[in-house]
């Protein structure tokens, strides 16, 4: 009996010290693992994201708490995130119980959702083509995700690809949709398409200028562009109400000594229209009448912006509000005058500037551009040059083109047009065609440049029309993978390029500063190519060469930092 009444007590002191065991505090602190190896996670604007970790040393007694800065989320082990903006939020986990406290600290980045977004040129008013003509769409679609297409005539499937061919073989008029599907959501855009007999469609013909001044003897080239459905179209050409010229030519090559205002007047008519244009012919008195010289006061620098219109580009309407001609040019003028950059944006973008005097032509350079070109990063601008013919200090007369390296080669084209499209919200790509056929978008570079429109905020219309000369492209990704691009330079004849020739230094400009090219007036050339014997000029313009893009370093813009009167300071 004694025995087992022993037996009881040490069974009972057992489960004592057991349960004391049970029972007793923690002695160190818990520890905190995350399952993922890195302690960054990633989801989108609405989206719930749950994050568990491994937690060891703990018991019921623990408590638990997520904080941003400072403030509690949430006080169980495992937390469920959303949040309604995008950014990063950097999270504390704390873990406590009786041995002390541990904490870790996570990141959530939160993104914007990918809602593919479309754009298509000249959508909102339809498209009018002749029948049996090729009408190729290639919209263009904002989306980094996989995203898939799908094109419908009158409700009928034809296509799953991004480029469409309509059908125009049958006359009438079509409802077309183009839809686009990702994981974030959709987006859709429906337009009519009439496709018309000759006598449908609509003649259309664009003339620059109506008004024209001229030195006494020069010849002007008077040429309509954007000619469409001419069909079998005969031109004729009058001056002064006497028939000079009548046939296919729509291009008519104006010369005159007699000085005084000329009325030329231009009749197109095909088998279903006419169509008339006038226009006027100052014929000024004869080059040098308006030069003006040098004196003790004269600068060397630019002295005013006549025009600042950029393509759409990254730098456009970055840190001012600009909203006329008037304001952007002020602002230029600023930034010159500060040495600072002025950006041209995307092909054809231009300033032009004047001087307190004519640059005289001597033979060798004459003009300095001012731009930040390095080995690796050129960003071509084409230079024109105009005399003040008619004296009355505006730049209204005729341009003529600098040659450069790569002007008369067969890559290089003339009369180069490209039309700008406002995007139809903001932070998006902006649309572009050109008169080739082509089709693309300046890039939104969200990441580096967060304004709401890359488009110029003065130009109030929703499509505009840059023209000039177009490089060859010599941008290149030498990585492989997107991560290290090029822009090759030209050999000599351009703005913010890294010339060996025209940069007249072996510096290399490694950090990327404020250095010239340099510009002979002797390489001014006619419309046809030939020289065009300036003995001096009045005024510039530098216009963006290139329409390309360089990855995530976006569209090839022409920068300026001043233009100068070489011959005051070689």
């Amino acid at each position: 009996m004694k025995h087992i009444i022993l037996f009881l007590f040490v069974l009972l002191a057992l489960i004592s010290c057991v349960k004391e065991e049970e029972d007793s505090p923690l002695l160190s602190a818990p520890v905190i693992t995350l399952k993922e190896e890195s302690p960054i996670y990633k989801t989108k604007i609405g989206r719930e994201i749950t994050i568990a970790p491994i937690y060891e040393n703990t018991d019921s007694e623990t408590t638990f708490n997520w904080t941003i800065d400072g403030k509690s989320i949430c006080t169980t082990s495992t937390l469920t995130f959303s949040a309604d903006e995008a950014g990063r939020y950097f999270i504390l986990i704390s873990a406590t119980n009786a041995g002390g406290t541990t904490e870790k600290e996570i990141r959530i980045d939160v993104f914007q959702l990918d809602v593919p977004t479309i754009s298509i040129a000249d959508a909102d008013k339809g498209f009018k083509v002749l029948q049996g003509s090729e009408l190729t769409i290639t919209p263009i679609v904002d989306s980094f995700l996989e995203t898939s297409y799908s094109w419908q005539i009158n409700g009928e499937d034809i296509s799953n690809e991004l480029t469409c061919t309509l059908p125009t073989i049958e006359l009438g008029e079509y409802q077309v949709r183009f839809a686009t599907h990702n994981e974030d959501g959709d987006d859709e855009v429906t337009f009519k398409v009439e496709v018309c007999s000759p006598d449908q469609v609509d003649f259309n013909w664009t003339f620059l200028q109506t008004e024209y001044n001229m030195s006494a003897g020069r010849t002007i080239r008077i040429k309509p562009v954007d000619v469409n459905n001419a069909l079998d179209a005969v031109y004729t050409w009058t001056v002064d109400n006497e028939q000079v010229q009548s046939g296919e030519n729509d291009t008519y090559l104006f010369t005159s000594e007699q000085q005084g205002e000329h009325t030329v007047k231009v009749e197109m008519r095909n088998s279903y229209i006419l169509a008339t244009q006038t226009l006027k012919i100052n014929v000024c008195p004869p080059a040098g009448t308006y030069q003006r010289k040098i004196s003790a006061t004269s600068s060397a620098s630019m002295n005013r912006v006549y025009e600042y219109l950029p393509a759409p580009g990254q730098f456009i309407n970055e840190n001012h509000t600009t909203t006329t001609m008037a304001e952007a040019c002020t602002y230029a003028e600023e930034r010159i005058n500060q040495t600072a950059y002025v950006s041209l944006g995307g092909f054809g973008g231009y300033i032009i500037v004047g001087f307190d005097h004519s640059i005289v032509n001597d033979g060798d350079y004459n003009i300095a551009i001012t731009g930040n070109a390095f080995d690796g990063s050129s960003e071509p601008g084409i230079i024109w040059v105009m005399q003040d013919e008619n004296g009355d200090g505006l730049p209204n007369d005729t341009w003529y083109e600098l040659r450069g390296s790569e002007y008369g080669k067969a890559e290089t084209w003339q009369d180069y047009a490209v039309t700008y499209h406002k995007p139809t919200g903001i932070q998006l790509p902006t649309p572009w065609t050109d008169n080739h056929g082509q089709s693309g978008s300046i890039d939104y570079l969200g990441a580096f440049h967060r304004q709401d429109y890359y488009y110029p905020a003065w130009v109030k219309e929703k499509q505009y029309t840059l023209r000039g000369t177009r490089l060859k492209e010599r941008n290149y990704d030498q990585s492989g993978n997107g991560t290290y691009w090029v822009n090759d330079s030209y050999e000599w004849g351009y703005a913010d390029n890294f010339s060996a020739i025209d940069r007249l230094t072996d510096d290399d400009n490694y950090n990327a500063g404020p250095s010239d090219n340099h510009f002979k007036i002797s390489h001014a050339v006619t419309f046809d190519g030939k020289d065009a014997n300036l003995k001096y000029v009045d005024f510039i313009k530098v216009q963006v060469g290139v329409n390309s893009k360089s990855g995530w370093l976006g569209e090839i813009s022409t920068e300026v930092f001043g233009i100068k009167d070489f011959n005051m300071i070689k």
